[in-house]
């Protein structure tokens, strides 16, 4: 049997002496979890797996002796399932009936009563109204293209899908290719589940990326929401395609070496009443807290009840529903500063301790989370969590044993807003090295952090990408190679530079947004009203990328050869990046890590002869050098020159070795040792 720790002391704050006055707020955090957890196990008498099954309890299965159908609704008065089986009128044969005290509701019904392809919802009755529902578990919802109306479909194919790859090895370092397989393609449309699979999977593959992270798979019913505004759970978005494409797409990732993570988004849920679970039993509070904490501000969503037993039920079995029917290796938790506080992290700076401590923490969320990753290692122990959390919370990615919530990584996302306002805010003379070497490398001790230059947050309409940003509409018109452009050979520079800081800094992965690796022009804007629904926002411009006469197609070749040396062994990850050189003057930044040096010339006019880097001794070899006319660079160093470090006099009595380098200006380079 389980036991609760009353003495617990979260060791994850042995790392910062500034938690000390917080461990007992910690350590209540803790225990919370773990009386949650003793509470949902029957005090250890079962586990959080079989509590995790509510999807194989819930919803609509074929059984041996037909259908059956279960919901929680335990404010309802009465169900009837109506549907293309029975003309939507509701009748006593295809009610649901109560099944105890609990709020669970059941109806079975004989083999024919249903067939595959067929569409259906509840009516649902309460005390003083009425009104159509998607069940809350229901694993296909599909939108009638006419009347735009949204309905659940019975979804059993006379054969359920065949895998026929295995998951790769847990790669040891993460380049996480995030992406939106509706907009993974280049014409004006919605692209499918079948031509990202076809089309795109291949080219990430190429690219040296090793695991991909697939936006907006749950169901919503907003298109330009980016899949964040989810109104069945359980239901792959149809809009892309069927359940078995789905899977056929996961399992060629698998096949090409490549790990599967998706978005999951339990931090809230649309407001919708019809599609989603909002009213779903006519109270605002069955799924939800009630008041204005059920209500986010901000995003007009509903906001979910996390003390709720069968909320977690809901919330845990659908972690392990697409680990169980998908074979997902992990997930991006999204919006998790609006789980941690009450506050939704609204109007807070998060400058302080204090600012984490303040009284505003939810527990029932910390708990829910808590469990939610132990739950995920159980079923899966290769599978991996990210939090996407912007406040910093101390512990969020440190193990549970220690006190933590038990994420594998942390989003970086710090490092974005500290670029765009460097590139926005201070002329490029006014960089300082040793600031810039302290936002690549500024993470809390006990945490592994995914960084990023942008991902799909930089890239919404009203916000700019890197490339974007660095050489605005000069894009448009100074892209090919024979053109001459100030503004363009800055930009292409420094795109490639800021991305190999970023990337060669990063203690857990590096992430980077479908497109931004060759500087996709523009911004992303989904078919909405304000632009006459189109989608020509919505789409990635591959052909930029594939045409060698366009800056494009360098940055690209630039990017895949950077994951090349990520990747290469010896792994540099496993040694944290130690700083050489921070010459502000010089605008000169060298570090090492491993047995690999990173040198950095940022000044935006002057190049260095014999530049001298402190190095240990043996010889070093030039294995990339962002200069390079592939690169779109200018090839102003001989590529694959070897360097030997000569002991140089400091003092009369002290030595050090160095090598001596050409740095041309707004140029990086990755030397290895070999000797």
């Amino acid at each position: 049997m389980s036991q609760i720790k009353s003495s617990f002391s979260p060791s994850f704050c042995d790392q910062d002496p500034y938690l000390d006055p917080f461990r007992p707020q910690i350590a209540s955090l803790w225990n919370h979890t773990h009386h949650i957890e003793d509470t949902l196990t029957n005090h250890g008498t079962t586990t959080l797996e079989a509590f995790s099954a509510g999807h194989e309890y819930y919803g609509l299965h074929k059984t041996a002796d037909g259908w059956i159908i279960r919901e929680w609704a335990p404010m309802a008065t009465a169900i009837f399932l109506v549907g293309d089986c029975n003309n939507w009128q509701p009748s006593d044969a295809y009610a649901l009936r109560r099944m105890g005290d609990q709020g669970d509701w059941e109806l079975q019904l004989p083999s024919d009563a249903l067939q595959h392809g067929q569409h259906f919802k509840y009516q649902m009755h309460w005390h003083g109204g009425s009104g159509d529902r998607i069940p809350a578990y229901a694993r296909r919802v599909v939108q009638d293209p006419q009347s735009l109306v949204f309905s659940a479909q019975v979804w059993s194919p006379e054969q359920s899908y065949q895998w026929k790859h295995q998951p790769p090895p847990k790669p040891e370092f993460h380049s996480i290719y995030e992406c939106h397989v509706g907009m993974a393609q280049e014409e004006a449309r919605v692209g499918t589940y079948e031509e990202f699979r076809t089309q795109t999977l291949p080219r990430i593959k190429a690219a040296g990326y090793n695991t991909i992270q697939i936006m907006a798979v749950q169901e919503h019913p907003y298109y330009g929401s980016f899949g964040y505004h989810v109104s069945s759970f359980f239901a792959p978005s149809s809009r892309f395609g069927t359940p078995e494409e789905l899977k056929a797409l996961i399992d060629e990732a698998h096949g090409l070496g490549l790990y599967v993570i998706i978005d999951l988004v339990h931090s809230h849920a649309v407001s919708n009443e019809v599609e989603g679970l909002s009213r779903f039993d006519g109270t605002t509070y069955q799924y939800f807290h009630a008041g204005p904490l059920g209500h986010h501000p901000a995003w007009g969503s509903r906001c979910f009840d996390y003390g709720k037993p069968q909320v977690l039920h809901f919330l845990l079995s659908n972690c392990r529903y697409w680990i169980d029917a998908f074979q997902v290796d992990g997930f991006r938790f999204d919006g998790i500063t609006s789980m941690l506080y009450k506050h939704r992290g609204l109007g807070t700076a998060f400058s302080a301790y204090q600012d984490y401590y303040n009284g505003n923490l939810d527990e029932d969320a910390i708990a829910y989370l808590t469990l939610a990753n132990k739950l995920i290692h159980e079923i899966k122990p290769a599978a991996i969590t990210v939090a996407e959390d912007v406040s910093g919370l101390p512990g969020l990615a440190a193990p549970v044993d220690q006190g933590g919530c038990g994420f594998d990584f942390r989003l970086g996302m710090g490092l974005p807003d500290a670029w765009f306002e460097l590139i926005r805010k201070r002329k490029d003379e006014d960089w300082q090295m040793a600031q810039l070497f302290h936002f690549l490398t500024d993470r809390r001790k006990e945490e592994q952090t995914v960084s990023y230059v942008e991902s799909h947050d930089q890239a919404i309409v009203g916000d700019k990408t890197l490339a974007f940003e660095l050489m605005d509409a000069e894009m448009y018109a100074s892209m090919t190679k024979d053109k001459q452009s100030h503004i363009i050979d800055r930009g292409v520079a420094l795109h490639k530079m800021i991305r190999l800081a970023t990337a060669t800094t990063a203690n857990g992965g590096y992430l980077n947004f479908m497109g931004n690796e060759f500087g996709h022009p523009e911004w992303i804007d989904f078919p909405r009203e304000g632009n006459n629904w189109s989608y020509h926002y919505a789409r990635r411009q591959w052909s930029l990328r594939d045409n060698p006469d366009l800056r494009y197609h360098g940055l690209a070749e630039f990017d895949a050869a950077m994951l090349q040396c990520l990747h290469q062994p010896p792994p540099m990850h496993q040694e944290a990046p130690r700083l050489l050189i921070a010459n502000d003057s010089d605008k000169v930044l060298v570090f090492t890590r491993a047995p690999y040096l990173f040198v950095f010339n940022f000044h935006p006019d002057q190049s260095f002869t014999d530049y001298g880097i402190p190095a240990t001794p043996g010889t070093w070899e030039l294995i990339l050098d962002s200069d390079a006319s592939r690169f779109g660079g200018f090839d102003r160093l001989t590529p694959g020159q070897h360097f030997t470090a000569k002991p140089i006099a400091i003092t009369p009595e002290t030595t050090t070795t160095m090598i001596h380098l050409y740095l041309p200006t707004r140029t990086a380079l990755v030397l290895r040792k070999t000797k």
